[in-house]
């Protein structure tokens, strides 16, 4: 995960399996500038197409984020994202959660443009 987050953002991960399946959870701080942002994810619909993480633990009231993959072809798949989020009443909550969903189209850009680095890299 760390390795697909943007700069200035930093990603502690405190426990997570080296595959992620049905079911495993992943414990990590995500780093807005000085707010240390805990959260943890269980991954649930698992399955060749994709598979969706949601927020057990967090800065939101809720968050699913299915992750779609979508054969372009031999060689190629799309990643779509799909983001559903309710923020926190508290103010302060509420405020960091907006501004982190404000910040989403950069992050899933850098995210998508890191990947196919990564990918790439590794052919």
């Amino acid at each position: 995960m760390s390795a697909i987050t943007p700069p200035p953002m930093i990603v502690r991960v405190h426990r997570a399996p080296e595959r992620l399946g049905r079911g495993d959870e992943m414990d990590f701080t995500l780093w807005a500038g000085p707010l240390p942002l805990r959260w943890v994810a269980r991954i649930e619909n698992a399955s060749p197409d994709g598979f969706t993480d949601r927020q057990v633990r967090g800065p939101f009231a809720a968050w699913q984020h299915r992750h779609s993959f979508v054969r372009v072809s031999e060689a190629e798949t799309d990643v779509v994202d799909e983001v559903e989020a309710q923020l926190k009443r508290h103010p302060f909550w509420r405020l960091a959660g907006a501004l982190m969903w404000a910040g989403m189209p950069v992050l899933f850009a850098y995210r998508g443009w890191r990947t196919r680095r990564l990918l790439e890299a590794g052919r």
